[in-house]
Formats: C-alpha cells, sequence, structure tokens
C-alpha cells in the first residue's frame, strides 16, 4: 500500500510500505477512506516530536470502512464505517476507566500514552490502518454524516471541547478569548457555546482567520498587532479581563497574551502544543488567584460530539476548505503548511 512517511525533520514522502496485519486479537483493520493533517504533524516534521523516529507513517485522524476484525473483537464486523480516534483506548485500565485515554496504560505503543498513531506506531496517512483496542477507539459512523464531517470528530473537536472549554471552566454567561482562530481554536469557539459562553473574541493576527472565526462562533475579533489590542478586549469586559483565555497556537507569545487578559479569579486553557519552554511570571499571577490548566485530548466527548454534528448542531462543514485525494497527499502537505498564503483550514483528503 501507498503511505506517507517521515523520514526525519523536513523529510517525508509518499512511498509504498507494507499492508498493516493483525497482531493481536483486538486489533482491525480498516481502508482509510478519508483523513487529514493536522497541526501536530507539522510539529514533527519540524523536529518538535523527537519520539517520531524516521519510518514512521504518519496521521492520527481518519474515516474508514474495516476490513479485518481480530478474534476477541465482537461489536464491529467487517464493513462496518467508523471514525477513529486519535487517542487509544484499552478500556481496562484506571486512567482508561476514568475517562482519562490520553495516560491508557494498554502497552500498544507506550503505556501511559494514549497518543500512540502516527507517533509510536503507524498512523492514518495511508491506505490502510491497524487500530488496536478497537472496541474502544473507532466509532460508528451514522448513517448520513459524510466523510469530511466525520473527521473532523478525531481530534480537533473534542480537542478544543475537552481542553480549552471543559479545562477551562467555561460556564454559562462566560465571556471568552481564544488566542489563535485557527482549526483548534475554531474548534474550540464551535463548542463553547454548548457551555454558555455569552460573548467569544477570537485574537488573531490573519485577518482572514478573524473574519471566519465569526461563523463558528465568535462575536468579536481583535488582531493582536493592534496598538490598542489589550484596550479593545478590556473594553468587553468591563474592564475585568475575560473569564477563560484560552491558548490555541503553541508558541510563548500567544500564552503570553493568555496571561495579560485573564481577569482575576479566571482561567487559562492551553490547547497548543508548545515546542519550547514559555515564561510563567507566578511572581505576578499567584496573587490573581488564576487557574492554568493544560493537557492532551481524551476524545471521552467524541460519542457526544457526533450525536451534535449528526443533527447539524455545529457547523463542522465549514473547516474543510481543501479537498485531495490520497496520491494527493504531498500537495495537501504544501496547501496545510501555506495556511496564511492559501487559507486553508482543514484539508480533506479522501480516496
Amino acid at each position: 500500500m501507498k503511505a506517507l512517511v517521515y523520514h526525519g525533520p523536513g523529510q517525508k514522502s509518499w512511498e509504498e510500505v507494507p499492508d498493516p496485519q493483525i497482531q493481536a486479537p483486538t486489533d482491525v483493520i480498516v481502508q482509510v477512506d478519508t483523513t487529514t493533517i493536522c497541526g501536530t504533524d507539522l510539529h514533527i516534521l519540524k523536529g518538535d516530536v523527537p519520539a517520531v523516529t524516521p519510518g514512521r507513517v504518519l496521521g492520527h485522524e481518519a474515516v474508514g470502512t474495516i476490513t479485518e476484525v481480530g478474534d476477541a473483537v465482537t461489536t464491529l464486523e467487517v464493513g462496518d464505517r467508523v471514525i477513529v480516534s486519535c487517542i487509544k483506548s484499552c478500556g481496562k485500565c484506571t486512567f482508561c476507566k476514568d475517562g482519562i485515554y490520553a495516560h491508557c496504560l494498554g502497552d500498544e505503543g507506550a503505556s501511559g500514552v494514549g497518543w500512540v498513531l502516527g507517533h509510536l506506531i503507524d498512523g492514518t496517512q495511508a491506505e490502510y490502518l491497524r487500530v488496536p483496542y478497537a472496541e474502544n477507539s473507532v466509532y460508528k459512523v451514522p448513517a448520513g454524516v459524510p466523510d469530511d464531517h466525520a473527521i473532523m470528530l478525531s481530534d480537533i473537536l473534542p480537542t478544543g471541547f475537552e481542553i480549552g472549554v471543559l479545562y477551562g471552566q467555561v460556564k454559562p454567561g462566560d465571556v471568552i478569548a481564544v488566542v489563535g482562530a485557527g482549526p483548534i481554536g475554531l474548534a474550540t469557539m464551535m463548542t463553547a457555546g454548548l457551555q454558555g459562553a455569552s460573548r467569544i473574541i477570537a485574537i488573531d493576527l490573519d485577518a482572514n482567520r478573524r473574519e471566519q472565526a465569526h461563523k463558528f462562533g465568535a462575536t468579536h475579533d481583535v488582531d493582536p498587532a493592534a496598538a490598542d489590542w489589550k484596550e479593545q478586549i478590556f473594553a468587553l469586559t468591563d474592564g475585568l479581563g475575560v473569564d477563560v483565555a484560552i491558548e490555541a497556537v503553541g508558541i510563548p507569545a500567544t500564552f503570553d497574551t493568555c496571561i495579560k487578559i485573564v481577569r482575576p479569579g479566571g482561567n487559562v486553557a492551553n490547547v497548543g502544543v508548545h515546542g519550547k519552554a514559555v515564561e510563567l511570571p507566578l511572581q505576578d499571577l499567584w496573587i490573581h488567584n488564576i487557574n492554568i490548566s493544560m493537557g492532551l485530548v481524551n476524545t471521552n466527548t467524541l460519542a457526544m460530539l457526533l450525536n451534535l454534528v449528526a443533527e447539524k448542531k455545529l457547523p463542522v462543514d465549514l473547516l474543510a476548505t481543501h479537498h485531495f485525494t490520497l496520491d494527493q497527499m504531498m500537495d495537501a502537505y504544501d496547501t496545510f503548511a501555506r495556511a496564511a498564503q492559501t487559507k486553508a483550514l482543514k484539508v480533506v483528503i479522501s480516496r
């Protein structure tokens, strides 16, 4: 089969690799019908994730059709159309029982690490895929939900909701700011209304993304390059600062923005994947009773979000801005990597 293979920082190719095989009785093999590219894949290609070694098939998001099931799999069948979660779940360990799939203790990939696809084992940017712990790691797609909607549930929609909205403790009436209006930031804005946010401020340097943010729930937008950017935000919050500031980029400057605009007693939720350290001025923050949260998505809300998508309660269709076929994988990467020029949000790559 063909797959997108990582060959070290800055190096990748679409090439022939062996077909995946059942390795454990809880595995399934999935024909990848649709996949996509995540900002984390770009971090890997920059060398920010050294655990990813040369030869690894990248990708952790997929919608596909089961072609083979392991002997222990009883709730899935050949022909089932499924969403592949970006996080494994053995379903039996302490963390999985608590819904903290991000730290599943199953030994696939590594014990205690939930993100294994495209990281510690071969991933989804391929024609076929082996999924471990399949009964707890894939979700059947309801009839009527197209692939380019379902693919958003593999990662970005649960990530934005769980790590941004839920970890940020958004509650009814809150004014929130999302720093970064890329796909993850937009997914956060889209789901913030589920917890009752009254105002959602999109903060991004890119004018197109600020404009797009209003389609996903933003009520206001601010250009952080403006001389009075901070004053604009405080004017929307009775001069107090936002109740919840959500970092959705993964660079020091955007984290710094969050801690500058959050009100006393507020929450900072870090969603972005950081490749280097950020400064944390505890000597200033402690007296303001600030809560800071962060984490890797668990995808324990995937089923609930899928129900909302199936009922067209969330505008996930707006995230799919560019479409490619699997054999155009390299072009898809180029388009996604140049999002500022191409105005790409999510690239959808289908068989």
